[in-house]
């Protein structure tokens, strides 16, 4: 499958774009730093700005199938980037007719009764402009997507062990992340699902063969 992966050099997007290629898939890895991407016959570095317009956007998602929304500005641009980037990265999918769409979020994004949790105070802009682009993705598109909110995202090893929960995220690994993001691209029984998941016990292909 052809892929567009926005956000590319992040610390996500960095083992998605590696572990997609692992699988066999064509990635154009966007990114506003996309010098930074090694080049391969099979990851393409593409220069994409969240700051530009949907149109602009589409004409970079050339001939791909699906799109990954992994980009994010660490706090530094949560309007323009996190918020309304990723909701015109949602426009440009459909305008160029893609329908998988793979949206990474955060904990408790869509739940302001929990944003007062242990730990969450020092994150309360980046998690209402999550809240405002997953609302976005499910009442304003007709995407085929998934959500996944992790929990705080490790710079560990990673054990390829989740557990995906209706009712809690946490901690968890950020390459498993990666490979949680990749293996649920071709799996129908994500589509239109907000996932939330956390480090466990469980394979992380088991844990999607039981959704």
């Amino acid at each position: 499958m052809k892929i567009f992966v926005v956000g590319a050099t992040g610390r996500v997007g960095q083992k998605l774009i590696t572990f997609l290629e692992k699988q066999g898939h064509i990635v154009y890895a966007g990114a506003r730093s996309s010098e930074k991407i090694t080049e391969t016959e099979t990851i393409k570095p593409v220069f994409f700005d969240l700051h530009t317009e949907p149109e602009e956007m589409a004409a970079k998602f050339a001939d791909a199938e699906a799109v990954y929304f992994v980009a994010g500005s660490r706090g530094k641009d949560l309007l323009q980037s996190d918020l309304y980037g990723a909701v015109k990265v949602m426009q440009a999918a459909e305008a160029k007719g893609i329908k998988r769409y793979i949206h990474l979020s955060s904990a408790y994004a869509l739940e302001p009764e929990q944003w007062q949790r242990e730990g969450m105070a020092s994150l309360m802009d980046y998690t209402i402009a999550k809240f405002f682009s997953d609302r976005w993705l499910i009442d304003n598109t007709a995407l085929d997507y998934t959500i996944l909110q992790p929990g705080a995202l490790k710079e560990t090893p990673g054990s390829s062990l989740i557990e995906i929960s209706e009712t809690t995220s946490g901690a968890i690994p950020i390459e498993d992340v990666a490979v949680l993001l990749g293996e649920m691209l071709e799996r129908p029984a994500t589509y239109q699902k907000v996932i939330k998941v956390q480090a466990g016990e469980t394979p992380i292909s088991e844990s999607l063969d039981q959704l």
